[in-house]
Formats: C-alpha cells, structure tokens, sequence
C-alpha cells in the first residue's frame, strides 16, 4: 500500500522539521524519510527560519516550546515574512489547542499582528499515522488505499 504509493509520487517534497528536542527530532525525520519526504531540519526557530529561507519547504512542522524561543514567535515571523507566509504549518506542543489559541489571540490583540491560526495543531507526541495523513493533505498528496 504504502510503496505503491510512493512509485506514483513524482516530485519529492521538503519538509522543514524544526524542534530543539534531538529525540522528537530523530523520530520525526524517520517517520517523513520513511515516507519518501526530504526532511530538512533544524533544532531552533531562527536556523528554522534561514533554512527555510534559503530552500523553501512544502511544509513546515513546528515545536511551540523550544528553549531559545517559543514556537509562536516563530510561527508569527513565518506568517508575516512575504516569501514565507503561504508555507503551511503544523505545530507540536505538550500544551493543548485551546491554550495554544488563547496565547495566540493575546499576542494578536495588537492592531496589524492578527495571524491565521495555524493548518494543524497536534499534541507531543503525535500519532504517527495521523501525522503522515495531515502532512499528505497539506502538501496536496493523496494517499492510495489498496
């Protein structure tokens, strides 16, 4: 199922995996290689932010706690950088949607900072099937079912 799948990929698609957690990291690119994904990846949000920069990904998967800055500010400098806005995100945290979307609205009470809520939000750890569909469905890859 999954190998027929991937013979009828034509293009190969960068997935920009940015996490400071080596394990969530390792888990993440073997879990997208495995599926025939090119993983960049990067372990904070501002080498997240150059990698992307210099070879734009298809997508990009996005840890909101990381020690040298949260994943929301790096969330809101992708949304408002003009080259890189329209690149869907799916964000990991250990905190739920609810209060990921609240801490998100408190930092767009400012006029001109609102920023679309993000394409995915998924608990750490992710289910690793879930998180394989979610990134077909937004690279616009359909998935074959035998």
């Amino acid at each position: 199922m999954r190998k027929m799948f991937m013979e009828q990929r034509k293009e190969v698609k960068n997935i920009l995996v940015v996490d400071d957690e080596l394990d969530m990291l390792i888990f993440l690119s073997n879990l997208l290689m495995a599926e025939g994904f090119t993983v960049i990846e990067a372990k904070n949000g501002t080498e997240g932010i150059t990698k992307a920069r210099k070879n734009p990904p298809a997508l990009i998967i996005l840890d909101v706690m990381m020690s040298e800055e949260s994943g929301i500010q790096i969330y809101r400098l992708l949304k408002f950088d003009k080259q890189l806005k329209r690149i869907p995100v799916i964000m990991l945290s250990a905190i739920d949607r609810d209060t990921f979307s609240h801490y998100q609205k408190f930092e767009s009470s400012q006029p001109g900072q609102s920023v679309p809520e993000p394409e995915a939000f998924l608990e750490k750890p992710p289910e690793a099937e879930e998180l394989i569909n979610i990134v077909l469905e937004l690279t616009s890859m359909d998935k074959n079912h035998d």
